[in-house]
């Protein structure tokens, strides 16, 4: 089973998601998130991408997001075990990763060769070179990478990675209107005279690019009396600049627009760096701030810088103490240039770095734009939830809910996906996963044990990856089967997106919080009208009346309901269904691939039980109906649902009977034939009244005598002394050890021939086929040939066409 679930994936299974990209990112740094994470989203979406960002240290949320992804950016991500474990789920949903950044931070040279580290302690530096290890390891573990300067990129490659591309730091539609705003309120004005020098330090590894220039910033302050100096952030000032006095002043970093408010006082911006490789892969962030501001700028001849400033006409550059100095003195003296450079340094930066600009010259190459979907008119695409798959087959839901996503998925112009649960997996946790079963794509969730009560009906976790998946399949309706677990958030994703869905209600879930009517005590319950005080007998919770009315607002509005047995359908007319709104819909099965096997002659009569250990199920009355028997001239085969789960929920020591009982393991559709004709009775005592009965149709298909209760779906295909024995919903043991006290002794039944009404019998081919019309209908694809125009009561969506 687990290889199923974490077998690779073939990359062209992407190609059917729509369009997503999932940002892994380093988030704690908010100046790199805004210019590396926010920004590539608001591009990515202005280009048709959905997106998707995650910090890289919520590993399950992380996993879970990669499902549903066709690309996925890892930024400024170390390669600890965790991230490892989400690099390897990208090769294994044949995903290629990217691996972004904006510092030199994965050469361990350049980087001891950048001065601001000896600034720092010793713990400080020392954590900050052991993460270039790891930053280099997920670069290389990716497949392309992202760098936002041109000397980053080099470096880059240096380090063995072929594939790069440059997409710089820009602007964003939030600095912008800052700016804008800012503007708009007119230049801030000192009668004093002051020319104010701001500089935005940030965090305090600048201290050894300050010292680069800082002999400069000094000598032109001591000449020029009217320069001030403006720190934003941390910063080891040089001593000598105590002198200075009140003309330096220190202020503590502040959000972006505190800080953009601050640096719309400037009348100079400097962004001095010192003259390292590590610089040389820095952006030039400070010339986009300052310029969208239209404040001149004084900023070292880095590479970064060397690309965008035009010195004397949009900014200045300076490489030494001298440079700096008459740089500032120039400027100093002169407002109008100081005006010119800063207007001009607007201009060029809303021309070159816009949002627009750069989604369209630096973001579209590489990841391209994704047009309106233009989905084929005829295709159907079809969404079936179930609260098991395949390989997790469990139940009689879950092999319908199989067979007619299968039987769907082969029909022309079908496409079909599956949402459902998972079981435990080494390493998972609680993420999604997503995995091939049936030919089918299908997406996972981690239902844990031990749920509260109201999260088994309305699973808020569970909801948001169905809405993620939804998103990602884009399906024209949902087919809802057994949702318990899953939950009605499901239903409200389709409510909320206008999503049309059907429901087949395999049993009473969406009725009664004991999902089969049966009550406590495991006696049938009394009602038909459900009233949910009387169920406070039954289960005394305050969310009854709730979940009652919640249930119920999701079947009103459904595109159509429907039933596996017409018993079935009249519960829920009962309940205030209309009976417009629901359909039989008669479940198939598999039926035998050749005849009968002949019975072996001489051999006990042999009674088979496939319920389980349910009550509901008719076990105990059948223990006790066995253990009554004064004979021992029979033997039941007792079938453990579990057993091919690892587990086992059967065990017989303990009965006292006169005849042979056995414990086998659950058939499959290549042993179910053997297993029918292994046995002569199939005991079907049901304490309940049932949906459908799929064991008793399979028997019946098999000419197999069948005894089970006059009531519910699993009565309706038995005709009582010609295929089977009708037995009333008592409860008593004696009546079913009669039951079985007649099978013994009779000869009709020791010689049974065959079932007379085997042809009256569904098929998973006729199910799907009416099954498929009516979601076509429901869908707006297609009109119903069997019902006119639009079958009565199936509703479509506005807009369709399908009146």
């Amino acid at each position: 089973m687990q290889a199923v679930f974490l077998a690779p994936l073939a990359p062209a299974r992407i190609q059917d998601l729509t369009p997503r990209m999932l940002l892994v990112a380093e988030l704690s740094l908010r100046q790199c998130a805004k210019y590396r994470v926010w920004q590539k989203e608001e591009q990515l979406c202005a280009l048709g991408w959905q997106v998707e960002v995650v910090d890289w240290r919520q590993t399950e949320q992380a996993m879970s997001a990669l499902q549903a992804c066709t690309q996925v950016i890892f930024y400024r991500v170390p390669a600890f075990e965790a991230v490892n474990a989400l690099l390897a789920e990208t090769r294994r949903l044949g995903l290629s990763p990217w691996w972004e950044v904006d510092d030199l931070i994965f050469s361990a040279a350049d980087y001891r060769r950048n001065g601001n580290l000896d600034t720092l302690g010793a713990a400080e530096r020392a954590q900050l070179l052991s993460g270039v290890r790891l930053f280099r390891s997920c670069l290389l573990a990716c497949d392309r990478a992202i760098a936002s300067t041109r000397a980053l990129a080099g470096a880059m490659r240096g380090a063995g990675m072929a594939h790069v591309t440059v997409i710089e730091n820009a602007l964003d539609e939030q600095t912008i209107a800052i700016a804008g705003h800012i503007l708009a309120h007119g230049p801030h004005r000192r009668p004093d005279g002051e020319i104010r020098i701001v500089y935005g330090s940030g965090t305090n590894t600048h201290d050894a690019d300050f010292r680069s220039a800082a002999g400069g910033i000094l000598a032109a302050m001591q000449a020029e009396p009217r320069l001030s100096l403006h720190i934003i952030g941390e910063l080891g000032l040089p001593e000598s600049f105590r002198a200075l006095g009140g003309r330096v002043k220190c202020q503590p970093g502040r959000d972006f627009a505190a800080y953009m408010a601050l640096l719309a006082q400037a009348d100079i911006s400097i962004a001095p760096l010192e003259p390292t490789a590590f610089n040389d892969a820095k952006s030039a962030i400070k010339f986009l701030e300052a310029g969208i501001l239209a404040i001149p700028s004084v900023c070292s001849g880095r590479d970064a810088f060397l690309c965008v400033v035009r010195s004397g006409e949009n900014g200045l550059l300076a490489d030494t103490p001298q440079d700096w100095c008459q740089a500032l003195l120039t400027l100093a003296a002169d407002a109008p240039l100081r005006r010119r450079l800063g207007q001009q340094a607007r201009r060029d930066v809303l021309a070159r770095s816009s949002p627009d600009a750069i989604t369209r010259t630096q973001v579209e190459p590489a990841f391209g734009r994704i047009g309106p979907a233009t989905p084929d008119p005829r295709t159907l695409r079809v969404l079936c939830a179930n609260v098991y798959y395949a390989p997790q087959s469990f139940g009689g839901a879950t092999l319908v809910a199989e067979e007619m996503a299968a039987h769907l998925a082969r029909q022309p112009h079908t496409q079909v996906t599956v949402f459902t649960s998972r079981p435990d997996l080494p390493g998972r946790g609680r993420a999604a996963l997503r995995y091939v079963a049936n030919g089918l794509d299908t997406l996972a969730v981690s239902l844990p044990p031990g749920a509260d009560a109201i999260a088994a009906f309305d699973n808020t976790e569970v909801a948001e990856e169905f809405a993620r998946w939804v998103e990602a399949c884009r399906p024209d309706i949902v087919h809802f089967h057994a949702m318990q677990g899953l939950g009605l958030g499901c239903v409200r994703v389709c409510m909320e997106k206008a999503i049309p869905y059907v429901m087949t209600l395999h049993d009473a879930w969406w009725l009664c919080a004991r999902q089969f009517m049966v009550q406590a005590d495991g006696r049938v319950c009394s009602q038909t009208v459900i009233d949910p005080r009387l169920c406070q007998l039954c289960i005394p919770a305050p969310y009854l009346q709730a979940r009652h009315d919640l249930m119920h607002a999701a079947l009103r509005q459904a595109a159509l309901l429907l039933a596996p047995s017409e018993s079935h359908r009249a519960l829920y007319v009962a309940n205030g269904v209309p009976p417009a709104r629901i359909r039989v819909n008669s479940n198939g099965f598999v039926w035998p691939a050749r005849a009968r096997a002949p019975r072996p002659t001489g051999r006990v009569l042999r009674f088979g039980y496939v319920g389980g250990v349910d009550h509901v199920k008719g076990y105990t009355l059948v223990r006790r109906a066995f253990e009554s028997l004064a004979r021992a001239d029979w033997e039941l085969e007792l079938v453990d649902n579990t057993l091919n789960l690892g587990l086992h929920s059967l065990g017989t020591r303990s009965w006292r009977v006169r005849g042979r009982v056995v414990v086998v393991p659950a058939y499959t559709r290549a042993t179910m034939d053997s297993f029918y004709d292994g046995i002569d009775v199939l005991l079907c005592p049901s304490q309940c009244h049932e949906s459908y009965g799929l064991s008793v149709r399979e028997a019946l298909a098999r000419d197999v005598w069948v005894v089970t209760t006059d009531a519910g779906g699993q009565a309706e295909d038995v005709t009582h002394g010609m295929n089977g024995t009708l037995i009333p919903l008592d409860g008593r043991p004696e009546t079913l050890r009669s039951a079985l006290e007649h099978c013994l002794d009779s000869p009709v039944i020791r010689g049974y021939a065959g079932n007379p009404d085997r042809a009256r019998l569904g098929t998973f081919a006729r199910q799907s086929a009416q099954l498929g019309q009516w979601l076509r209908v429901a869908a707006g694809k297609a009109t119903s040939p069997d019902y006119g125009e639009n079958p009565q009561g199936v509703r479509v969506p506005a807009g369709s066409g399908v009146s």
